[in-house]
């Protein structure tokens, strides 16, 4: 019973995950298409005090700037531990399986769906952030 709810949750976050795919890859797509600038993009310490190169590029999703696409359509969670050397050197960051809803958990009016966040921020498009 337990490894059947678990199966069955395993393949519930793998559609969730390949949904949420097929939204940043049509959001690169549309953001190609319509010439909205790429950047570099930062990670933020967790305390949020210093900002390091990653040596990515892409898009900021939200205004915050905690997560972003890279050219290639990987989501990454931007934040990092801190420290000198990652001043120094940058930090190499690991693409995570984006959430079909972003901020899931966190605090009332915080979290929305990716489809809406990708929406916005094609709208908004180098007026961004």
């Amino acid at each position: 019973m337990v490894a059947e709810q678990a199966a069955a949750h395993a393949r519930k976050l793998a559609r969730e995950t390949e949904e949420a795919q097929r939204l940043i890859d049509a959001f690169v797509r549309e953001a190609t298409t319509r010439g909205i600038a790429t950047q570099p993009l930062k990670a933020r310490s967790y305390s949020g005090r210093a900002a390091y190169r990653t040596g990515l590029v892409g898009w900021y999703l939200p205004r915050d700037r905690s997560l972003g696409v890279d050219t290639a359509g990987l989501f990454y969670l931007l934040n990092a531990p801190g420290g000198l050397m990652s001043r120094i050197r940058g930090v190499t960051l690991t693409p995570t399986a984006p959430p079909l809803a972003v901020g899931r958990g966190a605090r009332d009016g915080e979290s929305m769906s990716l489809a809406e966040l990708l929406e916005r921020r094609l709208d908004a498009g180098d007026a961004w952030g």
